[in-house]
């Protein structure tokens, strides 16, 4: 019999403290959170309050300016757990070494927008005298 705290994930999440918000209802509703655990297969979202929120959704995370497709997997009333829809495509421990180095140039080469923004942010921040 399985313990009621055991870890049931396959892909262990990191812990987060990110500003999210969820969109549903073609984007006429929107709902915030926090973004409380988060990995490339899906997060954990907490809720101010009790919140009905439909299966599939999107959710977006300012910080990263990033949304994803995401899908419900358990709802107890303020968190929800999600998996990430990647378009159509299996994880990449599924996929095979084709689809797996796919995701990770497409990861890379969000990585490198990411740097570029930053530096472009460091670049406008004045010197010190």
């Amino acid at each position: 019999m399985e313990s009621p705290l055991q870890e049931r994930r396959a892909h262990i999440r990191h812990k987060s403290f990110l500003q999210g918000r969820i969109y549903y209802n073609n984007r006429r509703a929107t709902v915030d959170c926090i973004v409380r655990d988060i990995n490339d297969h899906g997060a954990r979202l907490k809720f101010s309050d009790s919140a009905l929120v439909p299966d599939a959704f999107e959710l977006y995370i300012p910080n990263r300016q990033e949304t994803f497709k995401v899908h419900a997997i358990w709802n107890n009333g303020t968190e929800v757990g999600v998996a990430f829809e990647h378009a159509g495509i299996p994880s990449a421990d599924t996929a095979g070494p084709a689809l797996g180095a796919a995701n990770l140039a497409e990861r890379v080469a969000r990585l490198e927008r990411e740097i570029a923004t930053i530096k472009r942010r460091m670049e406008a921040l004045p010197v010190p005298e």
